[in-house]
């Protein structure tokens, strides 16, 4: 496990240009420059050098981050800002009781207790999709943990894949680890990377995942071809009948690193219109505990989110991210007749799905 101070090339990297001004969600509604990477360099530059102590005030500013990874992307000298923030979190939190808490928490033994627990619950609800297998894809499904607490996925993936020439395998995976990370529970995500690298121990074409976020986190450890449930929709050719005329919108995750099938799929849906909304992959706010932690801030982020979402007129905004869904749902609160915020399986799921 690396420290901090394996980082200082890294830091010392950034050039302090301020490119990371413009995309980081958390800058356009605060201006405070400590949100930004090049101010949380600054500090962490500062700590290196014994000139500053890590402490709750800093680890403050290290939560004001949505890990949305944007600034990395956009970085000149690729500074990989997320995982430096991971570290030097988990040097603070790890020490104190806070943190020590949370770490509990997050164990394998409470978080996967909690999580096994409403899967036995759930089971009753839950029909493992069946398809007509013979000799076409064999999909590793990712389900992630709110799918795990959620069981109308696995009816939503019955449905439309049924009769389709695929086979999908599910495994005892644990979380993807992106909670571990955000908490700087670093041991954790260790502890998840290793069990998830196990349970690839099978033959399979790609690994299949309905959330973008689970995707983005698994990509950073397995090596693997993964495609997206909208790929996969895309791919197999299927085409949906809707009763009646609706307008949709699209909210693309900040994980989601292509969005290419999108437009093609819904082509193929009949009775849809979709209408792109301006700032369609701004983020949308919500990230799971920043929500908790900082969520004026969090509020004002998935508001503005909101305003582009009903400048459409749209009657349902599509997103591929159930956190991301959350995020949607805060923005449009008191909003009057705002359109309704669904993953795809979900919208797909209410079409006459058309098996050619």
């Amino acid at each position: 496990m690396q420290k901090l101070d394996s980082f200082n090339d890294d830091i010392n990297k950034c050039s302090k240009c301020g490119l990371c001004q413009s995309v980081c969600p958390v800058y356009k509604v605060t201006g405070n420059d400590c949100a930004v990477s090049r101010g949380k360099f600054i500090m962490l530059k500062g700590i290196l050098n014994g000139d500053l102590k890590l402490n709750k005030i800093i680890n403050k500013y290290l939560d004001l981050c949505l890990k949305c990874g944007k600034c990395s992307e956009f970085c000149p000298s690729g500074i990989d800002a997320c995982k430096i923030f991971e570290t030097a979190k988990y040097e603070y939190v790890k020490n104190t009781f806070w943190g020590k808490l949370v770490f509990a928490l997050q164990s394998k033994y409470v978080f996967n207790t909690f999580v096994k627990f409403f899967n036995i619950l759930l089971t009753p609800f839950r029909k493992f999709p069946s398809t007509n297998y013979q000799k076409g894809l064999k999909l590793l499904y990712f389900k992630g943990c709110i799918n795990t607490l959620y069981p109308a996925a696995y009816r939503q993936l019955g449905k439309i894949f049924k009769n389709q020439d695929i086979k999908i395998i599910e495994k005892d995976f644990d979380c993807c680890g992106l909670p571990f990370l955000s908490s700087g529970n670093l041991k954790r995500f260790e502890e998840a990377k290793q069990r998830n690298l196990k349970n690839l121990n099978c033959s399979f074409d790609y690994i299949l995942t309905d959330c973008a976020s689970c995707e983005n986190t698994l990509r950073q450890y397995i090596v693997a071809d993964f495609i997206s449930i909208g790929e996969l929709i895309l791919r197999q050719g299927l085409k949906f009948r809707f009763s009646k005329p609706l307008k949709v919108t699209f909210h693309k995750p900040c994980h989601l690193k292509s969005d290419e099938f999108l437009e093609p799929l819904l082509k193929n849906c009949e009775n849809i219109q979709y209408i792109k909304m301006d700032n369609y992959d701004d983020c949308c706010g919500f990230a799971g505990e920043f929500a908790l932690k900082s969520h004026k801030i969090s509020s004002k982020i998935s508001a503005k989110k909101a305003d582009n979402i009903m400048k459409t007129g749209a009657d349902y905004v599509i997103t591929t991210c159930p956190s991301c869904i959350l995020g949607l749902y805060q923005g449009l609160l008191g909003k009057k007749n705002p359109p309704k915020p669904v993953s795809l399986t979900d919208f797909l799921c209410k079409a006459e799905i058309i098996y050619e």
